[in-house]
């Protein structure tokens, strides 16, 4: 609803244009049809910074924020009512004015393994050179397969399998869950376990993004928000904002459910993958936050400060 013509039953999602994000973006339109038939819901596709620059690594040109600075002012213009965002994508600290006022249910957490002539990261022969665009799976990477060239691999989805598909890499690691919704389950060869690839905070889930006075659209995303992931997805940010984690980090945690208790796992590492601090903790799911800034604390503990400081003296 533009808060310049209350009467008007119209909602407008701001969204990215990749295929995967008009995905999600329409999977948010209908189900708010679902709840609330008598809305009109459109989609404003947008360009971002982040869609146009693809030389170079994430890391280097700003991190994941160019993702969703156009549709944050889309919403200030009132152009736009709300943003649908992979979470993962999401800057662990909201800018000032904006609330994320839910959290979707979570697909597939886990990386995935695509390749054309081999079955998994095992398979893969000295020097076989393998794409991500993620830090964190470059240090998971090089810490277990130091055998392998890591080669950075920016571009939407498709993009990405082009590249893979016309030989430029002889393997490249996505999260399953973006394969899953497209369609493309078919081009995962082995789910990576969170043993192997830890995820990244807020992997597989979508969260959404709204003007903090809003008061009508967060009451109208409210049925959006999935009890059981909110607050797995609050512990891993939690976690991150106490690193000062972003894309320009080598950072992963993910939070489970286990017997009505919530289990975080997390890491914070060097790209090399030479230096890790790592570290679990269970706690109350109402506690999600503290869990996570407590295990913060413990790979403090581990060292983790000083990979921080290494990290930033480096940039």
């Amino acid at each position: 609803m533009n808060p310049a013509n209350p009467e008007r039953a119209r909602i407008v999602i701001a969204s990215r244009e990749s295929r995967l994000a008009m995905w999600q973006a329409e999977h948010v339109r209908s189900r708010l049809i679902e709840f609330c038939p008598q809305q009109t819901v459109d989609i404003l596709g947008m360009t971002t910074r982040g869609d146009q620059i693809l030389d170079r690594p994430l890391a280097a040109v700003g991190g994941k924020g160019l993702f969703i600075k156009e549709l944050e002012v889309a919403m200030q213009e009132g152009r736009a009512d709300l943003a649908v965002h992979s979470m993962k994508d999401l800057p662990m600290v909201m800018p000032e004015g904006f609330v994320l006022a839910a959290i979707s249910a979570r697909e597939n957490p886990c990386d995935a393994f695509v390749a054309n002539r081999y079955a998994g990261l095992d398979d893969l022969p000295a020097g076989a050179v393998v794409g991500t665009s993620s830090l964190r799976r470059e240090a998971t990477l090089r810490a277990r397969h130091p055998q392998l060239k890591i080669r950075s691999l920016r571009g939407n989805l498709d993009t990405r399998l082009r590249k893979l598909d016309a030989g430029e890499y002889d393997a490249i690691i996505l999260a399953a869950a973006g394969l899953i919704r497209l369609g493309l389950a078919d081009r995962i060869r082995s789910v990576l376990t969170p043993e192997q690839s830890l995820p990244a905070p807020g992997q597989g889930v979508l969260g959404i993004e709204v003007l903090a006075g809003r008061a009508d659209l967060i009451a109208l995303v409210a049925p959006l928000n999935d009890p059981a992931t909110a607050p797995c997805v609050r512990a891993e940010r939690a976690f991150s904002r106490a690193l000062g984690g972003s894309c320009q980090l080598p950072l992963a945690a993910y939070a489970e459910l286990e017997n009505g208790r919530l289990w975080l796992r997390a890491f914070v590492a060097t790209p090399d993958g030479r230096r890790v601090a790592s570290g679990e903790l269970r706690g109350d799911p109402e506690d999600a936050e503290s869990v996570g800034r407590a295990l913060a604390d413990v790979l403090r503990e581990q060292g983790a400060d000083a990979i921080l400081e290494e990290l930033a003296a480096g940039q």
